[in-house]
């Protein structure tokens, strides 16, 4: 029964990050804090699932992975606006600018 609450308190607090991302327009830095957060959230769920049901951790492995990489890239592009735009508000750049 504790494994429910479990996954269900997981599955709350990856709606509480869906909120936030959507609430968040101001800083770019907040969206991709939420953005990780899902993204933990669902590495969590992932993890529990497959210990649940006694796979191999190799997919979660994986999963890892990619997400480093995903913030990398978020990462790489925040510092990248900053230098160009000189801040990480999402009113001082426009996406049609090249």
């Amino acid at each position: 029964m504790s494994n429910f609450l479990l996954y269900y308190f997981m599955i709350i607090m990856f709606m509480f990050g869906c909120i936030v991302f959507i609430s968040t327009r101001k800083h770019l830095l907040c969206t991709l804090l939420s953005l990780e957060f899902m993204v933990l959230m669902l590495f969590m769920l992932l993890f529990f699932m497959l210990n649940f049901m006694s796979y191999e951790g190799y997919f979660s492995m994986f999963f890892l992975t990619f997400c480093v990489c995903e913030g990398v890239l978020g990462l790489s592009i925040l510092v990248s606006l900053i230098r160009t735009h000189g801040n990480d508000y999402f009113q001082s750049f426009s996406i049609l600018q090249c």
